[in-house]
């Protein structure tokens, strides 16, 4: 569904499309040019394994281009998690980021505010050290190890 809406969006407004994560990169992009979506206008990037790598992967990508507002499509049970991530992480390079939801019917899984809030915290840490807090985790432990 998420990809057919932004096609749509893209198509109707002219503006570019840059995916993250979700259809393989083959059926992704046979799926974008089926709608109308052509090869100039269509991005990709599979560097991310999850949403706040979704944004820090593509402020490089979002700079060259000089992106100053971005679109965010994505289902409605993950647009809250989505837009705070990405307000946080898009918003401390001066993006705005504004939400177009997608619904998701019968399909929708809600994420509890916990792992909202916990992305969230994972997206400030981020900004302020560069540092995703799972690697930092990561090396504090095996600091700590015993060798």
């Amino acid at each position: 569904y998420r990809e057919r809406y932004a096609a749509r969006l893209a198509r109707e407004h002219n503006l570019p499309v840059l995916v993250s994560g979700g259809l393989s990169a083959d059926y992704g992009r046979a799926l974008f040019v089926e709608e109308g979506v052509q090869e100039p206008q269509l991005s990709r990037d599979d560097q991310a394994n999850d949403t706040l790598e979704n944004f820090t992967t593509l402020l490089a990508e979002l700079k060259q281009r000089q992106v100053r507002h971005l679109l965010l499509v994505t289902g409605v049970d993950h647009m809250p998690r989505a837009s705070l991530v990405g307000r946080i992480v898009a918003g401390s390079r001066g993006i705005q980021v504004t939400p177009a939801p997608v619904d998701c019917a019968e399909s929708c899984v809600w994420e509890s505010p916990l792992k909202v809030a916990a992305d969230g915290l994972r997206a400030m840490i981020w900004v302020v050290s560069g540092q995703d807090v799972k690697t930092l985790v990561l090396a504090w432990s095996r600091a700590e190890a015993p060798r």
